[in-house]
C-alpha cells in the first residue's frame, strides 16, 4: 500500500490508497488530518498503511444494508424455505431499520451493540421488547453477513465478531404427563378423530410438526409396524413447500400395535372418504389431509391452532404441540431407553444434542440409577448385617 503526505497549514493531511472499491470499482482511499511535527505525521501514515495492509481498513463505501442485501440473495440459495422467509422478516424488520444506512467503513461493536439494546427494550412490534434468543437470531444473521463481507473485502474486520447479544437462557421444558395426554387423546377422539390420530401418532413417534404433515401413506408399513420419515412441509414464501428433514436424512420409526391399528382405522376412513367424494384415494396422499384424495397436506400453522384450542378446552392450555416431542423424549429417557435410540426417534444428528436438551431429565435418571446401584451393593435399613 502506498502512502501520500503534505503539509497543509500547521497540520498535515495524510492519504494511503486501499485499491478500488469492490462494489462500484472507484479507487478508494483512507485519510486523516495530523496536528504536530513532520515526525509525528510519518509515524501515524506508517500506522495507516500497515492496518490497510492487515485488510483493517474498509476498502468499500457501502452500506450495512446494501452487504446485507447482497449476502442474502447469495445465502438464499442454501437456505430452507422457513429459513428464507424468517432471514428475510428478520433483515426488513429490525436490520435495515436499525443498521440499514450505516456505512460499513463506520460500524462499531459498540454500536451494535446499542442496537441491540434497543431492540431488547423496545425493537418488537408496537415498540414491545424482543426476547433474547430473537435477538441472538438477528444478531446470527448480522455476523454471518459481515463476515462474508470480510471474505469480499468489503471491510477488513467483522464488528459482530466482538459484540454482545443478550444471553438465552435455557428452555423450560414442561411436556404433559401421561394423565393429562390421556385426557387430552379422549377429547380429541370425541370432537375431532383426525386430530386424535395426529396426536397420538406425535406422541408416540417424536417427529417434529414438519415432519409429520409431510407423511404420506407410502411412507407407512402398517404390516411391518414401522413409518418412514423422508421430509418435512414448511410455509415459504409462496405457500407450503416439501423440503428434506432438518437433518437432510430419512429414518425409520417404529410403532407399537395399538397405534398402528389408530392409524389403519383412520386410513380407513380417509378411503370411505374420498369414495363419498367420487374419488380415489392417492397411493402416496399425504395421511393427514382435509382433501378427498390426500392430495395436500394439513397446514402446520392450522395443526398448532387446532391442538392449542383442544388444550384449552381440556383445561391445559399451557401445553403445546411441540410438547409432544418432549413427552417422548423425556418418557423414554426416564423409562432408561438409551439415549442413542431416543436421539435415533427425534431425528437428532447426533446424540449429544439430545443430552444438551434433556441434560436435567438424565440427571434425574442418573439419581434413580444410583439408588438402585446402592440397593444392590448395601444392606437396607433394618435388615440383618
Amino acid at each position: 500500500m502506498k502512502g501520500f503526505m503534505r503539509k497543509r497549514g500547521a497540520s498535515w493531511e495524510l492519504r494511503v490508497f486501499l485499491g478500488y472499491d469492490p462494489v462500484t470499482g472507484k479507487q478508494r482511499y483512507a485519510s486523516r488530518t495530523v496536528r504536530g511535527g513532520k515526525r509525528d505525521a510519518q509515524r501515524v501514515l506508517a500506522e495507516m498503511v500497515t492496518e490497510a495492509e492487515r485488510g483493517l481498513t474498509p476498502r468499500s463505501a457501502s452500506t450495512v444494508g446494501e452487504l446485507l442485501e447482497a449476502w442474502f440473495e447469495l445465502a438464499a440459495a442454501d437456505f430452507s424455505p422457513t429459513t428464507v422467509k424468517e432471514t428475510r422478516g428478520f433483515i426488513d424488520r429490525s436490520l435495515l431499520p436499525g443498521l440499514g444506512e450505516r456505512k460499513l467503513a463506520k460500524l462499531k461493536p459498540a454500536e451494535i451493540d446499542t442496537f441491540y439494546q434497543h431492540l431488547r427494550t423496545a425493537g418488537g412490534v408496537g415498540g414491545r421488547p424482543l426476547a433474547p434468543s430473537t435477538i441472538r437470531r438477528i444478531h446470527g444473521i448480522l455476523r454471518r453477513a459481515l463476515a462474508q463481507g470480510v471474505k469480499w473485502g468489503w471491510i477488513g474486520v467483522n464488528p459482530a465478531a466482538s459484540a454482545s447479544p443478550p444471553k438465552v437462557p435455557p428452555p423450560d421444558i414442561t411436556p404433559p404427563d401421561p394423565e393429562q395426554l390421556a385426557r387430552l387423546l379422549v377429547r380429541a377422539r370425541e370432537e375431532s378423530p383426525e386430530l386424535a390420530c395426529y396426536v397420538l401418532l406425535a406422541a408416540v413417534v417424536g417427529a417434529r410438526r414438519s415432519e409429520m404433515v409431510a407423511l404420506r401413506w407410502s411412507d407407512v408399513d402398517l404390516d411391518g409396524f414401522t413409518i418412514t420419515i423422508r421430509r418435512g412441509v414448511v410455509l415459504g414464501s409462496n405457500g407450503l413447500v416439501e423440503k428434506d428433514t432438518k437433518t437432510h436424512s430419512s429414518r425409520r420409526v417404529s410403532l407399537d400395535g395399538g397405534s398402528a391399528a389408530v392409524l389403519a382405522e383412520h386410513k380407513e376412513q380417509m378411503e370411505s372418504r374420498a369414495v363419498e367424494c367420487g374419488m380415489t384415494m392417492a397411493v402416496d396422499g399425504f395421511v393427514f389431509s382435509n382433501e378427498p384424495d390426500g392430495s395436500a397436506p394439513w397446514f402446520p400453522g392450522s395443526v398448532s391452532r387446532s391442538f392449542k384450542r383442544l388444550c384449552v378446552r381440556e383445561g391445559v392450555g399451557h401445553v403445546r404441540l411441540h410438547d409432544l416431542r418432549h413427552f417422548v423424549a423425556t418418557q423414554l429417557l426416564g423409562a432408561g431407553v438409551d439415549v442413542r435410540t431416543v436421539a435415533g426417534r427425534l431425528g437428532h444428528r447426533n446424540s449429544a444434542t439430545t443430552l444438551n436438551v434433556y441434560a436435567h431429565f438424565l440427571e434425574q435418571s442418573d439419581r434413580a440409577a444410583a439408588d438402585v446401584i446402592g440397593n444392590l451393593l448395601l444392606p437396607r435399613p433394618g435388615s440383618p448385617d
